[in-house]
């Protein structure tokens, strides 16, 4: 039994299967994918066959061992003549190339026949050397076909099949190598023959990455180049701890007295320095660009990009602006770790917006007419700062301005364009590692410049509605305070014009100060509401018949005077602020007489209907039509009284309502009277007083 070769043919067949799966799960029933798939499979049989053959201690002598051993290089050179067919044009090769499959199969079954023409009774007076020879001839073919594909493969293809090439040309050299051994010494060395396994688990990876290269081949087969960048990190650490250890070895044998202590030493400064390396910022953006040169046709991942592009953009650090992830995500594309960001403000100029680690410039505005601008909006390009210093002449009519110069380590200015518009621009200074921009890097630049040139137009967009917000809730409190105040106003001023001739009446001296004194209250009300920026006055239970009857009296010097109606044993209590509850009521019977003739009649009514308490304001007046109500009525800053109205009673009203848990309803019809009903909840006694 050979340990070794169980376990080395036992590696290789793991490796075919996993490679086996992923091809027969995206196989779509293409011939080239089909040849594929089956070369695969019988590499399988055979590592699995060796690995038998191993443990049974038998190795190559097996029959169905040589069976395999004949039909896995036959079906890997069947694959590499069908490689062919791309590369020529003429209808005819492809018959051409039939045939050669076929005359590859009677090669192969030959072969079997010559090697096991004494078992199977035949005579034959070949010797058995022939059989060797055979082996050879079919490694010498493919490397013969490996290297035809190479020379005839366009320089722009060769990135997807040189792993292939790479792959199966080992495997044949390692063929080549083993059988002219055996040729020249009449039998097969073990120790070559065990590392066989091996050489082929070698191969299997390069293959995987060949197949994924290749869409024609049907292989929807993806390797993350994150996974592929820790999988060979993995791999160096180990070779690096393997190496170490080797090393640590030698100190202790020739390190003398002194050895253990150097090798525990240098053991432990070797775990300490690969720490060091592993959490490297630097040295990780040295493997990403290593990988990106050198192991995929482009440069980047750019879904992982994407993503985290992204990611960044929507969610960024603790206390960190949108702004400064704005700047973070572009740099993070090519391992920066700082920058600026400048944003268009109006029309006359940019201003430096945010910082990521970079501080601030010592100009922080730039003209909409300088000569950057200019530059970036008729361009659009990405301005290397290095290139810039050794060629000016490539950027015709470009002048920096001074303060450009003066940042530290300036490298990049990538424009933010929204459709052909300038936004704004960002100023990213050198990597952790220095690189020189290709086409990729560029592009990948100007795309995210773009998605970033439309974030930051959202972002400015967002700030200037929530300033426009503000306005609009200030101009709406003010709005209120007007209107309140106009009431207010309307009955001072009632109150002097009727002064001169009811001065001595005391009957009018009490009303009038009761009137001043409601004006006072609800002037009061109104600039504590200014200072607070909410409504004022205290939240409380009262019968809402108490709250009716105020309302009116403060009505009944206007025609027509409106009239109270109370259900019998029909006291409904609420839960509200009195004085707003008046002033709502004050205003509804306002508009009822406005509305209604000096004959006309107004009529008021508190009831309980279910859960509600119920004021009802019904009039006789010029009433209003459906339009009205519904797209005019409850509009704010709206109004049918010209100058005299701020429309927003009703509104007010309304909000009052709802705020307090019910609603205003009305109904209407022209020449016929309008009713208003102000619903507000129900409470079935008086409660404590409390404040807001």
């Amino acid at each position: 039994m050979s340990e070794l070769g169980v376990l080395s043919y036992g590696m290789a067949a793991v490796g075919w299967l996993v490679l086996f799966l992923l091809l027969l799960t995206s196989w779509r029933g293409r011939l080239r994918g089909g040849l594929l798939v089956v070369a695969v499979l019988i590499s399988l049989s055979w590592a699995l066959r060796a690995a038998y053959d191993a443990s049974d201690g038998t190795a190559d002598s097996d029959w169905w061992y040589q069976v395999l051993e004949v039909a896995r290089s036959v079906a890997w050179l069947i694959f590499l003549a069908d490689l062919f067919e791309p590369l020529t044009k003429e209808t005819q090769s492809d018959r051409r190339w039939n045939w050669r499959w076929i005359a590859l199969l009677g090669f192969g079954m030959a072969l079997l026949v010559i090697k096991f023409s004494a078992s199977l009774g035949l005579s034959t007076e070949l010797p058995l050397d022939v059989a060797i020879l055979g082996h050879v001839g079919l490694a010498i073919a493919g490397l013969a076909l490996i290297e035809h594909l190479l020379r005839n493969t366009h320089p722009q293809r060769r990135w997807a099949t040189k792993f292939l090439y790479l792959g199966l040309g080992s495997m044949f050299a390692y063929d080549f190598f083993l059988y002219s051994d055996t040729l020249l010494f009449k039998q097969t060395d073990l120790t070559i023959w065990e590392a066989r396994g091996l050489v082929n688990v070698m191969v299997v990876p390069l293959l995987a990455v060949a197949a994924a290269r290749n869409p024609e081949w049907s292989v929807d087969m993806f390797v993350s180049r994150q996974m592929a960048r820790y999988s060979v990190t993995i791999l160096g650490a180990g070779l690096y701890l393997l190496v170490m250890a080797g090393t640590g070895y030698y100190i202790r044998e020739f390190g003398g007295r002194w050895g253990t202590t150097l090798q525990v030493t240098f053991l432990f400064g070797a775990g300490v320095l690969l720490a060091v390396l592993l959490s490297s910022g630097q040295m990780r953006a040295k493997v990403k660009v290593f990988f990106g040169k050198h192991f995929y046709h482009s440069k980047y991942d750019y879904r992982e990009e994407w993503l985290r592009f992204t990611r960044t953009l929507s969610v960024g650090e603790p206390h960190e602006s949108p702004y400064t992830r704005a700047i973070r995500a572009i740099a993070e594309i090519v391992c920066g770790t700082s920058g600026l960001l400048w944003t268009r403000y109006e029309r006359e100029f940019f201003a430096f917006r945010a910082s990521w680690n970079a501080g601030r410039p010592s100009v922080r505005r730039e003209s909409a007419d300088g000569s950057l601008i200019s530059f970036l909006e008729r361009c659009q390009w990405i301005i290397d700062l290095d290139e810039y210093a050794r060629d000016p002449a490539s950027y015709a009519g470009l002048t920096l301005p001074d303060w450009l110069g003066e940042l530290q380590r300036a490298w990049l200015v990538i424009p933010l364009i929204q459709g052909e518009a300038l936004n704004g621009f960002l100023v990213l200074t050198e990597t952790t590692v220095r690189r020189e921009l290709n086409w990729e890097d560029r592009d990948l630049l100007k795309t995210a410049g773009r998605q970033v040139a439309g974030y930051v137009a959202l972002l400015d967009s967002s700030e200037a509605l929530s300033e426009a917000r503000q306005f609009e809730a200030f101009h709406r409190l003010s709005a209120y305070v007007v209107h309140d105040l106009k009431n207010i106003a309307a009955q001072l001023t009632l109150v002097v014009g009727n002064a001169d001739r009811h001065k001595s009446n005391p009957a009018f001296i009490e009303d009038a100060f009761g009137t001043v004194a409601n004006a006072t209250r609800r002037m009061n009300r109104l600039l504590t509401q200014l200072r607070t920026e909410r409504p004022s006055g205290r939240i409380r239970s009262l019968a809402l018949a108490d709250a009716a009857r105020q309302a009116i009296a403060t009505r009944t010097h206007l025609p027509p005077e409106p009239v109270l109606r109370l259900e019998p044993d029909d006291d409904p209590w609420v839960r509200v602020d009195q004085e707003r509850l008046i002033a709502v009521l004050e205003h509804l019977i306002q508009n009822a007489q406005e509305a209604t003739g000096p004959n006309g009649q107004i009529e008021a009514q508190v009831r309980t209907e279910g859960e509600m308490a119920v004021v009802e304001i019904r009039d006789d007046g010029c009433g209003m039509n459906e339009q009205f109500i519904h797209e005019r009525l409850f509009r704010p800053f709206t109004t049918t009284k010209g100058n005299a109205g701020m429309g927003i009673g009703v509104y007010e009203s309304r909000e009052f309502a709802r705020g307090a848990g019910g609603e205003l309803a009305v109904e209407s019809s022209p020449r016929k009277g309008t009713t208003f009903f102000l619903k507000l909840p129900l409470i079935g006694h008086p409660v404590t007083v409390s404040s807001n």
